[in-house]
Formats: C-alpha cells, sequence, structure tokens
C-alpha cells in the first residue's frame, strides 16, 4: 500500500461542532504513472505514483472548494468543478474550468449557479457533462459552448456518466434513490426510477454504462434506506437485469467499473472494498479497512485500486492481487504469457510499445495478448 498525503482542510472546517465528513476526488492519469486529486483546500494536484510524492509545479489553485476532478482518456484535459460549500460563510455558487495540459490554457465554463457535484467527459474527449444542485449540463470542450441543457435534476447530483457513443446521458442523485437517463440529441428525458428524497447518506457513488451500451450500473435504492446492493438496469426502461450484487450490509459509498467490464470495486459504510467478477456476480475478495471508505477508482490496467475516506485527508493506493486478476481475465494462460514476457523482453523498443498499447483503458488484455503475438511474431 502507498498513502499520498497533502491536501489540508478548509479553513471553515474546524468553526462547527458537527460531523464534517472529508471529501477527496480522485483520477488516474491515462498512460502514466500519476493520478491528479482535487479537495475543499482549493487545489488541484498531481501525484508520482512510483514516488508518492506531489508534483509541486503541477499543482492547481482554484477559487472555490473542488468537489470533482476528471481526466479525458487521451491525456488531453483536466477538469476541476466545485463551489461554496452549504456550510461555507459565502453565498453558493459554482466553479467550473477546463485545463488543457499540453498549453496550460484554462477555460471557466459558466452557467451553473450552485455548486458543481460530478462531472464526466465522454469517451472521445469531446463533451464534458456536469451536474450540480439545480441542473446538468452538457459542453463543448473545444469551444465552451453549451450543447444541451439545462437538464432540471430530480434533486442534488451524485454522479452523471455520458454514454460511450455519447447519445446519452445517466445521472443518479446523490442519496441514490433516484435514476435518470437523458436523450442529449433529444433534449429530454427518457426515463426515470426512484424519488426525489434528501434522506440518507450523502455519496457520490458514480454510475456506469457497460460495454455497446447494453445496460447501466448503480448502487441503488427504491426504498426509504440508504443504497446497499448494486444493480444492472437496462438503460431504455431502467428495469433491473440478472443478479444484484448483493454482499454490503451497510451503504454503499463507492463504485468503480473497469472499461472492459470485467471488474467491479466497491466500498461500504460497513468499512470494507470488495472485488467482484462483474459478469458472473461472483465476489472474489472482501478487505477489511480501518477508516470509512469514500470513493474508489481503478487503474487502467486493474493492477491498482485507489480510495479515500471520510475520516481523514489521505489517498490510498492498493495492489490488486494477481490472482483476482487471473481469475477474471478469461484467457488466464494469455495473461501469463503477456506477463512473463513484458517483463522478459530483451528488445527495448518494442517493450516501450508494448507497455503504451498495456495502458490504454480500451484495449482488452485477449486485445493486446494478440497485439504482443504479433510483434513477436515480426520481431
Amino acid at each position: 500500500m502507498m498513502t499520498l498525503e497533502g491536501h489540508e482542510q478548509p479553513s471553515w472546517h474546524d468553526k462547527y461542532d458537527i460531523y464534517l465528513p472529508n471529501s477527496i476526488s480522485i483520477s488516474f492519469v491515462p498512460g502514466d504513472e500519476q493520478m491528479i486529486s482535487g479537495s475543499e483546500d482549493k487545489t488541484v494536484r498531481k501525484w508520482d505514483l512510483q514516488t508518492g510524492k506531489e508534483i509541486n509545479e503541477a499543482r492547481i489553485l482554484c477559487e472555490k472548494e473542488v468537489c470533482a476532478v476528471a481526466v479525458s482518456r487521451d491525456g488531453r484535459w483536466v477538469i476541476t468543478a466545485g463551489g461554496n460549500s452549504w456550510i461555507d460563510s459565502d453565498p453558493p455558487n459554482a466553479e467550473l474550468k477546463v485545463w488543457e495540459i499540453k498549453t496550460r490554457i484554462t477555460k471557466t465554463f459558466r452557467g451553473h449557479s450552485q455548486r458543481v457535484t460530478c462531472i464526466d467527459i465522454s469517451a472521445d474527449g469531446k463533451l464534458l457533462a456536469s451536474g450540480s444542485t439545480e441542473t446538468v449540463r452538457i459542453w463543448d470542450l473545444d469551444t465552451g459552448k453549451l450543447v444541451a441543457g439545462p437538464f432540471q435534476t430530480a434533486y442534488w447530483m451524485g454522479a452523471v456518466q455520458f454514454s460511450r457513443d455519447p447519445m446519452k446521458l445517466a445521472a443518479i442523485s446523490c442519496f441514490g434513490k433516484c435514476l435518470e437517463v437523458w436523450d442529449i440529441q433529444a433534449q429530454k428525458s427518457q426515463c426515470r426510477i426512484g424519488k426525489q428524497d434528501a434522506d440518507g447518506l450523502v455519496t457520490s457513488t458514480p454510475v456506469f454504462w457497460t460495454t455497446n451500451d447494453k445496460s447501466i450500473v448503480a448502487a441503488f435504492t427504491p426504498l426509504a434506506d440508504e443504497p446497499k446492493t448494486i444493480y444492472e438496469f437496462d438503460p431504455l426502461t431502467l428495469d433491473t437485469i440478472g443478479i444484484p450484487f448483493e454482499g454490503h450490509n451497510h451503504t454503499v459509498t463507492g463504485l468503480a467499473l473497469s472499461f472492459d467490464c470485467t471488474l467491479l470495486a466497491t466500498t461500504s459504510k460497513d468499512y470494507t472494498i470488495k472485488l467482484w467478477a462483474f459478469e458472473s456476480r461472483q465476489l472474489l475478495a472482501s478487505f477489511d479497512i480501518q477508516n470509512f471508505p469514500n470513493a474508489v477508482i481503478l487503474s487502467p490496467d486493474l493492477r491498482h485500486l485507489a480510495y479515500t475516506t471520510f475520516d481523514d485527508l489521505k489517498i490510498y493506493m492498493c495492489n490488486v492481487p494477481p490472482n483476482i486478476l487471473a481469475s477474471i481475465w478469461s484467457a488466464q494462460d494469455a495473461q501469463s504469457t503477456v506477463c512473463t514476457r513484458l517483463d522478459t523482453c530483451v528488445i527495448p523498443a518494442l517493450k516501450s510499445y508494448c507497455r503504451a498499447v498495456y495502458f490504454h483503458p480500451e484495449v482488452t488484455y485477449s486485445m493486446y495478448a494478440l497485439i504482443i503475438s504479433l510483434n513477436y511474431a515480426t520481431h
């Protein structure tokens, strides 16, 4: 395990005699051994995952508290979103900024009047979705123009995600009790389940589309209690599909689905992190942790997971056990061959090329094994 430390409490945090959970948003940088994080201390930080240290010269200072960060899959954009807290002395307002990594050009997207709580970048890196306590909006990342919305939300948004085409947008409320799908071109709600409810633990548990936009995955509850179960939904009707993921005995606080939809990671108020084989619903492992877990993410190559907690301002990096990885890949022998060949490769140029392919989030392991085989055949 590696622990990343540096974020601080917001200035107003110690003024109130109530429990105020910490909030850090995290995202891996594709293709690099780096991570981006943002918090209520109004900073966005980049971390070197080989040393476990912050890259100080890359730190971004924001005017408002940071609720969410995201990095595009091509590594071109970093998005920061947030605003003043409801408990802060300043009136609520929003901050949504787009940072182009190579040029360091910054653009501010204006339209939200309330704190922006969640964001997502389309798979092609062209569109940005942002959700607040009142609306969801779709932006063109190059021009900064609003291309769809504002869509009126059921309640304070916890998470939004584009379908992979990207023609649809799924969104879930911060209490996990209202799930909705919008048709972006038609600019209307396609379907909704649940109710507008402001009761329960506030979480930002993500919502995910599976391969070919076949289904939607989310932690959800239609009842008065908090969501303890993860469901797969039909995106046209939001009817449930297959067997739910049942195993947590308290609120699900974090959710991460690998891009190839083989591995699901979940965190819960029961102080556990669980790893599941997505297709079979098999619980592969359950790990007890000391602090109340919040967000969880998987690295593009699935070898690592990172999580944050409500109790402190640290980011915890863990290795996914090799036996877990082996159990979710249908071609276990092919993966074993790939790892061995990478470790013993004697052609530096090929090794460098293979590692670049390996970390690409849209390349599955079976595809990667084929690429390696073809390259070895030609060399």
